[in-house]
């Protein structure tokens, strides 16, 4: 099973803020929301075999979160530490990076959301982010059909993992709503291809950490 993770509450986040390539770190909140992933991830995952996570700070605290918990229970065959994978790094908005939506001049949004080959000055477009994420996944599949492998990355790349998995166009990103501290699940071991398990997994949220 490929289990996508987005990272805890950054900075960017509770500011509003478009975030990409920028290094923003974890809230307070971020930092409860990774300990809860931590917790259900730790006891649900039964074979352990990867934790993969984007370069970026906020998802690699996430992730270090959710290794250390899986660890501390005692999950047999579980890795040691996390692997960095650069596939999984949020989209390069280039010069939007920290510009907060309303602030973007006026049809710009609207030309992005009708057009998947836009690229944002300096950035790079849906259609980039989708091929980078696809060949990871590839990569990574058939050792996801034997055992979990975890990763945590960002919003536009889980959603392009889901793509992937649904063989749709990059055009899809749009109309799907992805939470912070979200859980996404992809079968890979079927004789039809990946299957979309579930998507935006968030009631653990709900839960207090121990």
């Amino acid at each position: 099973m490929l289990l996508l993770v987005r990272h805890g509450q950054s900075e960017a986040n509770a500011a509003g803020l478009l975030v990409g390539r920028a290094d923003s770190p974890l809230t307070e909140l971020g930092y409860r929301q990774a300990a809860l992933l931590g917790e259900v991830l730790a006891s649900r995952l039964t074979t352990p075999c990867r934790f993969v996570s984007s370069p970026l700070l906020r998802a690699m605290e996430t992730a270090e979160a959710i290794a250390d918990a899986s660890a501390r229970a005692g999950r047999p065959g579980t890795p040691p530490g996390v692997s960095v994978d650069r596939r999984f790094v949020e989209i390069d908005y280039g010069e939007l990076d920290g510009i907060a939506p309303s602030d973007l001049p006026p049809g710009l949004w609207d030309r992005w959301r009708s057009d998947a080959t836009w690229r944002p000055p300096g950035g790079e477009t849906l259609g980039e982010v989708n091929a980078r994420v696809a060949a990871a996944c590839d990569e990574l599949a058939p050792e996801a059909a034997r055992c979990d492998v975890v990763i945590v990355s960002h919003v536009s790349p889980i959603k392009a993992a889901v793509i992937w998995a649904l063989g749709g166009e990059p055009e899809l990103s749009w109309r799907l709503s992805l939470g912070v501290a979200s859980i996404t699940r992809i079968a890979t071991g079927g004789s039809d291809g990946p299957a979309l398990v579930s998507f935006n997994e968030m009631t653990h949220l709900s839960r207090t950490p121990e």
